[in-house]
C-alpha cells in the first residue's frame, strides 16, 4: 500500500531532483522510494555499505520483464572476446 508523505526540502534541490527523474524517465517518488529501500532493509537493518558510485546506481535501471541476463551477458562477452 502506498501512502502519501510530505517532506520539507530546499526548492532548488527539488527542482534538480525533478529534472534528474524526468531525464531518467522515472518519477521522483519512485527514485526516493528505491533509495530508501537501499538504505534500509525490510527488517530495518542497515544495508552493507558500498562505494558512493555503486550506491548511486542502485535502482537506476529497471529491466524489462522478459530480460534474460545470462543471454545478454553471453552476447556481450562473445562480442568482446570473439
Amino acid at each position: 500500500m502506498n501512502t502519501k508523505l510530505t517532506l520539507t526540502i530546499e526548492q532548488s534541490l527539488i527542482d534538480k531532483a525533478k529534472r534528474y527523474a524526468k531525464g531518467k524517465g522515472r518519477s521522483l517518488s519512485d527514485i526516493i522510494e528505491n533509495y530508501l529501500k537501499v538504505m534500509i532493509k525490510e527488517d530495518n537493518t542497515r544495508v552493507i555499505d558500498s562505494t558512493p558510485i555503486t550506491s548511486s546506481l542502485r535502482g537506476a535501471f529497471k529491466a524489462p520483464k522478459d530480460f534474460d541476463y545470462k543471454k545478454e551477458l553471453s552476447k556481450g562477452l562473445s562480442e568482446k572476446y570473439l
